[in-house]
């Protein structure tokens, strides 16, 4: 067991929470008890994600998306007071991180991302320096990274080029939601450009530019941060925990 307090100190800390503007609170969401003993992580503090926490007798749901946005009504009704009904009828602590945990460069998003598909990072920017540059180990054409993001991600990609057997070497990414990036990542003379999600005017930048972009799954893209931190919470503080990873095809 540990104290929740000296749990959130040391991830606000390691994760230096203050250096972002973030449109999602960071840290503690949903108070439940002071001792840890035992954290379920997930993507989203989905109604799912809660249940599952609760069946696992958790302490803690450590969540990558929390419940509270910038953009969305304040009122605690419906989906969400059902969802923060139960964490606080079983005690268990919400706590989420956003950005940054996007951007760690060990256990963050992106960094996870990479070592998963064995792309190497060299520069970062975009906002908050949340896009990365960097290249693939070896040039591959576009099948090829269509066919190794299926692999490792269980998802198969949205790619939009006029080309599949196009060669890339030059890559930047962003996962989630980050295709407001794009024209960042063609800015910067990249082949591809990989997040989570796609929206209309990517299909036409796309073509315009000969710069691919791939949609690979905004929950699937990051499946990974969440758990290297929980990895890091049992390495420092020797407190156990389960993935849980809900099907969502998003």
């Amino acid at each position: 067991m540990i104290m929740r307090s000296e749990l959130l100190h040391w991830c606000h800390r390691q994760l230096a929470v203050d250096m972002f503007k973030d449109y999602a609170p960071n840290g503690l969401q949903v108070e439940g008890r002071e001792q840890i003993g035992k954290i379920v992580c997930a993507v989203t503090a989905s109604r799912a994600a809660i249940d599952f926490a609760v069946a696992e007798g958790a302490d803690m749901l450590l969540v990558h998306h929390g419940l509270f946005w910038k953009s969305e009504p304040a009122g605690i009704v419906g989906w969400k007071k059902q969802r923060i009904a139960t964490l606080l009828r079983h005690e268990i602590n919400l706590v989420g991180y956003h950005l940054p945990l996007d951007a760690h460069k060990e256990w963050g998003n992106n960094a996870r991302l990479a070592a998963r598909l064995g792309w190497q990072a060299e520069a970062y920017t975009g906002e908050q320096d949340l896009l990365v540059l960097g290249r693939t180990e070896q040039s591959q054409t576009l099948l090829e990274m269509q066919q190794n993001l299926h692999a490792a991600l269980g998802r198969a990609p949205l790619i939009l080029a006029d080309d599949l057997q196009h060669s890339v070497s030059r890559l930047a990414w962003c996962t989630g939601g980050a295709q407001s990036f794009f024209q960042a990542a063609v800015d910067a003379g990249v082949d591809a450009f990989v997040t989570g999600e796609v929206s209309e005017a990517q299909y036409h930048l796309a073509r315009e530019t000969g710069v691919a972009f791939i949609a690979a799954g905004h929950h699937a893209t990051e499946r990974y941060g969440v758990q290297a931190l929980a990895a890091a919470i049992e390495a420092e503080f020797g407190i156990p925990f389960v993935f849980f990873d809900e099907d969502n095809p998003v």
